[in-house]
């Protein structure tokens, strides 16, 4: 494989004729360049003027290489040629050097170029293109190509350091100009008769590589496709001599490619970061971002994107001043998110849209942090504030939206995040980790920074106020974690109803297609009618997890575990044949509807306790609520998630529905779910801690009266104790059992 390598142009704030006179010292040989062993000149010539000087010269290398690789090449130098034509007229010194040892196992050409500032006389620039091909060599084609990048690389980083090194002694000599060559007077006619040949001659080229790396770099005048080196280390940040050429090479493709509307290079740069400064991969990954941003209109998101209502009021997060090295630091107090509320009133669309924007936000503001401090920043940092965080917030659609966003800004967003500060983390946490983390690229998941939440509240505030001190300015930090700062986010909270979408409108957002996949089930139930779904379970410690939305009248849901195995026929709600339905009863007079889909797995005659137990209490659920929970399992069987009709009963024992029912006998309940078993291995880190999560109530929850119902704490307020904790534990356990 061919390894290229193209340098930003390096300026030199000297007139060129005295940076020629420096230059000029490193020959034959020079200390500050051990490598050069001697050189010797093989060739000299010049015009009639005397305006064009070429001096080919060969140079003897000594390359650090292992002993066992000199042995098998049989040399101890290797021998170099380098052919320089400086035209004093046109102010421009053309270097090219080749390989004369091995030149038929490896070929390395390079092309140098010092020329007058197009901007300013009295400063030079200077640029560089080399090629690297290894052939054949031994069968040590991978280590030769590693010592040549090494060496090579060496020697640019120095000689920077080596031309400033002979301007100071020649400053000590008392040499800080030099005057501009002029033509001799008579000189110029005689010149003018033989310049063609002469010049063709002292310009020829050592090979066809030579005159590529020539033409290559001649066609590239373009100001616009070009890096200055002082300017990446000012606003890039320190790169290796390899890694700006691959943002050269990056950046000349992007702007071909773009005709003139090539991205900034900040995004070039994060798209090769991105691919480990691979410049195919990047170039791929970055083409396909741009492609992605005119179909979806990114670019004009900035000045287009108006925030819903909803998002200004319920949404608890937004940008907060910046962190101790410049960066803009965004705040989420995700554990006071109603991330359903959100989703349901927007949709999956929306709240990606609002992503997008604090994406181009944050972009916009490390470029605005760059130049008022005049150093690279190109990130920005996260403060994540997980309080509050359960069980609630695994509701599924979330989690797949949550996935997509992800994806999307991996994708298209990459090396944006500095650092995420993670602050009172639950128990829980750990699940919701185990679901994204395997979309976030490794090298994200090393910014990831957690704090423990061990210890009273006071305590942890200062504990955590003190660790953020170290990011995080103390006038910075939130109130609400021990900081000085009151911070204008919303708090959050419980969506109200009325911002939602109507079900036909979240129906098509939960959509199959570019959204999401394996959506709500919509159910009605008649007076008198159940409807189950039956769940094999052969992993014992799995999680079933469920989300519910009553739509229309009152339901009762229940889980319930079976001794035996219960037959199914097909799909994911109970089946039962109908060779079975005379054994088919009923549990607390809820009873059967012709249609199989509401026959009950509970068969007639059972026994709680003996054939069946409860799983989870039955609960009675209200029109308009949000059902959430999860049940680890304890055992293999069948487990039974039930929902059913709920008749309202006065006191007098008759139900307030009975007229309604008369006149309108299809009356139904309506709800719309979705359930998942969740694989025990993928928990198994976390289990402890989900099983000791209480995620009855949230903070949410509690203020909104919505139900959440857990396999280990059903109803239980998130602030009680240890041994309260495993009293209810205990509890819920031996109902099973």
């Amino acid at each position: 494989m061919v390894q290229k390598y193209n340098s930003p142009v390096r300026v030199y704030k000297y007139p060129f004729e005295l940076l020629m006179t420096a230059y000029e010292m490193r020959f034959p040989t020079c200390d500050m360049i051990p490598i050069i062993k001697e050189t010797t000149i093989v060739e000299e010539d010049v015009n009639a003027d005397g305006s064009v000087l070429m001096v080919d010269r060969r140079a003897k290398l000594n390359v650090e290489a292992p002993y066992l690789l000199k042995k098998m090449m049989g040399v101890e130098f290797l021998l170099f040629r380098q052919r320089n034509t400086k035209d004093l007229r046109a102010r421009e010194l053309r270097i090219e050097a080749w390989n004369e040892s091995f030149d038929t196992r490896v070929e390395i050409n390079e092309y140098c170029v010092y020329s007058v500032h197009p901007e300013n006389p009295d400063w030079t620039c200077f640029e560089q293109s080399a090629e690297l091909d290894i052939k054949n060599f031994f069968g040590f084609e991978g280590t030769a190509e590693k010592l040549a990048i090494k060496e090579y690389s060496k020697s640019i980083e120095k000689s920077k350091d080596i031309m400033e090194h002979f301007i100071k002694l020649l400053a000590d000599q008392g040499v800080t100009s030099v005057p501009i060559w002029e033509p001799k007077e008579g000189a110029e006619e005689a010149a003018e008769e033989a310049e063609k040949p002469t010049g063709d001659k002292l310009r020829r080229k050592s090979s066809a590589k030579g005159r590529d790396l020539e033409q290559g770099m001649a066609e590239n005048t373009d100001p616009a496709s070009k890096l200055d080196q002082d300017y990446i280390q000012m606003f890039l940040g320190k790169l290796t001599a390899m890694q700006e050429s691959r943002l050269v090479q990056l950046k000349s493709q992007m702007a071909e490619l773009q005709k003139g509307k090539a991205p900034s290079d900040p995004v070039v740069l994060r798209f090769l970061r991105a691919r480990d400064f691979e410049v195919q991969k990047g170039r791929e990954m970055l083409s396909q971002s741009l492609l992605w941003r005119k179909k979806h209109g990114v670019d004009k998101i900035l000045l287009e994107y108006q925030e819903p209502l909803v998002v200004k009021e319920y949404f608890p997060g937004g940008w907060h001043g910046h962190d101790r090295e410049g960066r803009p630091v965004f705040l989420l107090r995700l554990g006071q998110m109603d991330a359903k509320g959100l989703i349901k009133s927007v949709g999956e669309e929306g709240l990606t849209k609002l992503t997008l924007h604090i994406c181009e936000e944050g972009i916009k503001l490390t470029e605005e942090a760059s130049h008022r401090l005049n150093k690279p920043i190109s990130t920005w940092t996260m403060l994540l504030d997980l309080e509050g965080l359960n069980m609630r917030h695994l509701w599924r659609p979330g989690i797949k939206a949550l996935l997509h966003i992800i994806e999307i800004c991996e994708a298209n967003y990459p090396e944006t995040l500095g650092r995420v500060l993670i602050i009172r983390a639950p128990r829980v946490f750990p699940i919701l980790w185990t679901l994204v983390c395997p979309l976030i690229d490794e090298t994200s998941r090393a910014k990831f920074l957690f704090y423990a939440t061990d210890g009273q509240r006071g305590d942890q505030l200062t504990a955590q106020s003190a660790g953020l001190r170290d990011y995080l300015h103390e006038d910075k930090i939130p109130d609400w974690l021990g900081g000085l700062a009151q911070i204008p986010i919303p708090e959050g909270g419980l969506v109200p109803k009325n911002f939602y979408m109507s079900s036909q409108e979240f129906e098509k957002d939960q959509s199959p297609g570019p959204h999401l996949i394996e959506n709500y089930h919509s159910l009605s139930l008649n007076k008198g009618q159940v409807h189950e779904v039956l769940i094999e379970n052969t992993d014992k410690g799995s999680v079933i997890t469920w989300d519910f939305d009553v739509m229309k009248h009152d339901v009762m849901f229940c889980v319930f575990r079976t001794v035996e195995a219960v037959k199914r026929k097909g799909g994911s709600t109970s089946a039962v044949t109908k060779e079975k339905k005379e054994e088919l009863g009923s549990f607390n007079n809820m009873g059967t509807s012709g249609d199989p889909e509401h026959y009950t797995g509970i068969g007639r005659g059972w026994t709680e306790g003996k054939e069946y137990f409860r799983a989870e209490a039955p609960i009675v659920c209200h029109d308009g609520e949000s059902i959430q929970g999860s049940h680890v399992t304890q055992s293999v069987g069948t487990y039974i998630l039930q929902w059913s009709y709920f008749e309202r009963v006065t006191l007098s024992g008759q139900s307030p529905d009975m007229w309604d029912n008369l006149t309108h006998p299809q009356h139904k309940a309506k709800l719309m779910f979705y359930y998942e078993v969740l694989n025990s291995l993928d928990y198994m880190g976390s289990m402890t801690s989900l099983q000791s999560t209480q995620s009855g109530f949230s903070s949410i929850s509690k203020a909104s009266g919505h139900h959440s119902t857990s396999g280990v704490s059903s109803g239980v307020s998130s602030n009680l104790s240890e041994a309260a904790t495993a009293r209810l534990q205990a509890e819920a356990l031996q109902t099973e059992s």
